[in-house]
């Protein structure tokens, strides 16, 4: 059985990261401004100002070529543990991957064919 003096530096340390949240929270809550001016119920983003509505419409090509980009970055994630231990896994860790490839580098050939990473 575990000792629970085992776990007390990370109760410690758990206990300090609420303390800090609640401690920061009320600080910003008590020194922050509390006005509402015009500037500041505009909308800003990254630096400069919104140009027109904020509900515009955008193809279904924009979606497909972000959908594509998270799927083919998450496989990559999942390439990189696996060229780091290639050597130990051998040649089961080699055929594996070569199934989970498989799928993937033909579902990105189709996706080429049909023009999906093309926004123009």
């Amino acid at each position: 059985m575990v000792h629970l003096s085992n776990w007390f530096p990370i109760l410690i340390l758990f206990a300090l990261a609420v303390v800090m949240v609640l401690v920061l929270t009320f600080l910003s809550w008590y020194l922050g401004p509390k006005r509402l001016t015009a500037i500041k119920a505009a909308p800003f983003e990254c630096g400069s100002e919104s140009s027109g509505p904020a509900r515009d419409r955008f193809g279904v090509k924009f979606y497909m070529l972000a959908l594509l980009f998270i799927v083919f970055d998450v496989e990559a994630v999942f390439l990189y543990p696996w060229a780091v231990l290639f050597q130990d896994l051998g040649w089961t860790g080699f055929v594996v991957m070569a199934v989970f490839l498989l799928p993937v580098v033909i579902g990105l050939v189709y996706e080429w064919k049909k023009g999906a990473m093309e926004l123009g």
